[in-house]
């Protein structure tokens, strides 16, 4: 009863934002994150916000046209669904859940999960990831991104039956097709992410004009690294109006060049000069995972269903989801270390 009252009491402050905003975008931006400040009482929450306030004291901060750009050409429902998503379920009430289950089960908990959705595994063991997501809900996870390398058209089922979560959905632009959009359109709480490049824009334009909230994301390798570093990516990708762009290391990508490339993403991030936000998809999850919950971790499902841990890739895989169960795997994989010992 008090997480329902609070986020209705939390996604009514929002609607009124999105109404403010046509006045007084800054202002009314400042003045929500602001307030949640104020009433911010977990670690996650005050860290982010105090972070968002900082940032927004730069009045040329190109964050102000991309929040402004979005609420102008995303439809309002949507908006509000991902983002109490998102926001609340996941990153507020779903982090306290993780915590909380941490300390009991013993073992760290990802706030989100990558699945590899390749067929012909994909369509096969469909009941098998909506068992995964399901398990993983009553751990605390309500953020999911899927890759998919498949048909769009198969995985809305799974993102259907799960309207409380939030859903990132990267896809290839030749994926996007009109039939596609009357699908996906009902689906508040999914996000398509576009694989940048050749027919790009026309799949963006298609999720632009149907107002629907959308990012792209840029597979790299080494020879990528100065296109990442100079933020021309970023000034190129912000042409097609993305909420985030994405840097996805190719499967051969070392190590080494992904910790650049995050560190370059942090740091075109905070300078804020374009209206579009930098993420790396490995590292940035895995800082986030570290703020939710100090001990951090990063698991990816790969197309055969194997747990790898991206945050720790020498490993062997763990076992798999088309065999046992998600929460099972988690605990494997990821035990807590027992405190040490007070002298």
């Amino acid at each position: 009863m008090e997480n329902s009252m609070s986020r209705i009491l939390i996604e009514t402050t929002v609607r009124q934002t999105l109404k403010g905003l046509q006045d007084d975008p800054k202002r009314s931006i400042r003045n929500v994150v602001d307030m949640a400040l104020h009433f911010s009482d977990v670690r996650f929450q005050s860290r982010f916000f105090r972070t968002a306030q900082t940032m927004l004291e730069h009045e040329g901060s190109a964050y102000y046209a991309l929040v402004e750009d979005a609420a102008n050409h995303i439809d309002q429902e949507h908006l509000v669904t991902f983002g109490m998503n998102l926001g609340y379920n996941s990153c507020t009430w779903g982090a306290q859940r993780i915590r909380t289950n941490e300390a009991q089960l013993g073992f760290n908990i990802p706030w989100t999960v990558l699945f590899l959705m390749e067929e012909p595994h994909c369509s096969q063991h469909l009941p098998q990831y909506n068992r995964a997501v399901s398990e993983g809900k009553e751990l605390g996870i309500y953020s999911w991104i899927l890759l998919s390398h498949s048909n769009l058209l198969e995985l809305l089922p799974l993102i259907e039956r799960h309207p409380d979560s939030a859903f990132f959905l990267f896809c290839r632009p030749e994926d996007i097709s009109p039939a596609v959009l009357d699908e996906i359109t009902p689906l508040r709480h999914l996000m398509l992410v576009v694989r940048w490049g050749d027919q790009a824009d026309e799949a963006c334009a298609m999720l632009r004009n149907a107002r629907l909230p959308y990012s792209v994301y840029y597979p790299y390798s080494p020879d990528d690294l100065p296109f990442i570093r100079s933020g021309d990516l970023f000034c190129d990708t912000q042409q097609l109006h993305p909420l985030f762009t994405a840097l996805a290391a190719k499967p051969d990508c070392p190590a080494e060049i992904q910790r650049q490339a995050h560190q370059a993403a942090e740091e075109l991030r905070n300078r804020q000069n374009y209206k579009t936000v930098p993420w790396e998809l490995c590292y940035d999850t895995r800082s986030l995972d570290e703020i939710i919950s100090d001990d951090a971790c990063c698991v990816l499902f790969d197309g055969q269903g194997q747990l790898i841990a991206l945050d720790n890739p020498g490993c062997a895989p763990f076992g798999c989801l088309f065999e046992e169960g998600l929460t099972s795997l988690i605990r494997r994989a990821y035990p807590k270390s027992p405190p040490a010992s007070s002298l």
